[in-house]
């Protein structure tokens, strides 16, 4: 089944920056899984996965436009650190996930005390060039209510 807009899909990669840094991977982890067509994922990526099968494997070179946008300076914004989901103690620089009105979002911190952080609210990745090397690991319908809803349902995906 090639990849469309009424697929589910699952699949691996490996993300690098411009410079061939490692920026995430997830090889020997459970693989991400998405809607296609339904905005799940950066356009670009899924762009590229159009028309793909299980078992395709290709890399992808993506500009700042079709990743996470441009870096935007000046977005920094004060939180409390109980709100910070990825480690137990913090320091400048990492990347801590907070839930936000649309869902989990990452922001970097740029200073912290011992209550409250500014963060830059910018996507981590955001004004990088990404490369991406992607296994595609599943493709199969959605169903009817994943179609309704504009997201996966069931291991993976959301469960209501």
């Amino acid at each position: 089944m090639k990849i469309n807009n009424k697929s589910v899909v699952q699949y691996h990669y490996t993300l690098t920056d411009e410079t061939a840094a490692l920026l995430e991977s997830t090889l020997g982890g459970e693989p991400p899984v998405y809607l296609h067509g339904a905005g799940n994922i950066i356009s670009g990526l899924e762009t590229a996965m159009e028309g793909k099968s299980k078992g395709d494997k290709f890399s992808v070179t993506l500009t700042s436009e079709q990743g996470f946008g441009r870096h935007k300076a000046g977005q920094i914004e004060r939180m409390s650190v109980k709100h910070f989901r990825g480690a137990k103690k913090w320091k400048v620089g990492m990347i801590a996930t907070i839930d936000a009105d649309h869902g989990a979002k990452k922001v970097t911190i740029v200073k912290i005390g011992k209550f409250m952080a500014d963060v830059d609210v910018n996507h981590p990745y955001a004004g990088k060039t990404l490369i991406f090397e992607i296994e595609i690991a599943d493709v199969r319908a959605a169903t009817d209510e994943e179609l309704a809803h504009r997201h996966v349902h069931g291991p993976g995906g959301h469960h209501h």
